[in-house]
């Protein structure tokens, strides 16, 4: 067995679910806790933050996706179960540049990554298929640059894609959701191909759930029939492995989305799922300190993943399936 498929089996669970916690924010972390607080966050606070959650949360979870830059204590507290997935993109992007280009943190490679104990390397990549074909071509041959250094140390390659519109300012309006399903599938297909050496993907769900007939509250953009459609589109677009992220959506919110999916025919592998299981943990850690922090995170945050882990047993499928 190739270090690859080792490295893939110690991320997922005993039945070849990956039910992984993200946290690797940094710039979406330091807003969060910002709300909180009138100084701007510590380094010393954000990496203490981490580490209380993988201490907390990941003897219920297969695996933790945390960052180089203020994760590295937190590696070392995690569950020895958990495997652990590092992040090779520096937080954000360039809002000056058009096209939402891709960077890799400056000091590290798929090779330190490696040495520093991860089981595979996290990549994010802003994609918008109908870019311009010159800054495609350019994301193109970045994360062909990626597969091969994560194929060159025998080391799986999770691609994260995030769609957008640059002609649409708000991602989370009914004029988004519109063009959302097209976005997210044909990323999708786009780095299934073999040239990338992605081994899996880590996508949105291929439509705004807040916009799903039954789902939100205000403006239906899609019947449940329509939704139903795309994820089953989704579900052909690729021979991959593929995970789901919470977006930051609510953790009831995005146990029914998978709910959803599964009803809907999405042979999805699992999950890397980031706010929906601690966000509240941020607001108890500045607020009231370490231990409250702790304390939510064995009671909300506990069930929270817990209740996922159920949902996922019940709803995804081993990645083995599609090897």
């Amino acid at each position: 067995m190739s270090t690859k498929q080792t490295f893939l089996e110690q991320v997922s669970n005993e039945e070849g679910i990956i039910s992984a916690l993200a946290f690797d924010q940094r710039g979406a972390l330091k807003r969060m806790m910002a709300k909180y607080q009138t100084e701007a966050p510590s380094t010393q606070d954000i990496e203490t933050l981490k580490k209380l959650v993988s201490e907390e949360l990941t003897q219920y979870a297969s695996s933790i996706l945390l960052d180089p830059e203020y994760g590295l204590p937190a590696t070392q507290v995690r569950h020895p179960d958990s495997g652990l997935l590092l992040a090779y993109e520096k937080t954000g992007y360039d809002v000056n540049a058009k096209g939402r280009l891709p960077d890799c943190l400056v000091d590290w490679s798929v090779k330190r990554i490696k040495e520093a104990g991860a089981h595979a390397v996290k990549f994010l990549l802003y994609y918008d298929v109908d870019d311009e074909a010159a800054i495609n071509q350019q994301k193109e041959a970045y994360i062909e640059r990626i597969g091969s250094e994560c194929k060159a140390e025998d080391i799986p390659f999770f691609l994260e894609i995030l769609a957008y519109d640059d002609t649409i300012a708000d991602n989370k309006g009914p004029e988004y959701a519109r063009v959302k399903p097209r976005k997210v599938i044909e990323a999708m297909r786009v780095f299934s191909k073999e040239r990338f050496g992605v081994d899996v993907l880590k996508v949105e769900v291929p439509v705004d759930m807040n916009y799903v007939e039954g789902f939100g509250e205000g403006t239906h953009v899609y019947s449940q029939d329509e939704a139903a459609a795309y994820f089953k589109q989704q579900n052909e677009a690729t021979h991959l492995p593929y995970i789901y992220l919470s977006a930051g959506v609510s953790a009831q919110l995005f146990q029914d989305t998978l709910r959803f999916a599964h009803q809907s025919g999405a042979q999805f592998n699992g999950v890397l799922c980031g706010r929906a299981t601690w966000a509240g943990s941020v607001k108890a850690y500045i607020e009231e300190g370490a231990t409250a922090a702790r304390v939510w995170l064995r009671s909300e945050g506990a069930h929270n993943i817990t209740e996922l882990n159920k949902v996922l047993k019940e709803t995804a499928v081993s990645y083995k399936n599609k090897r």
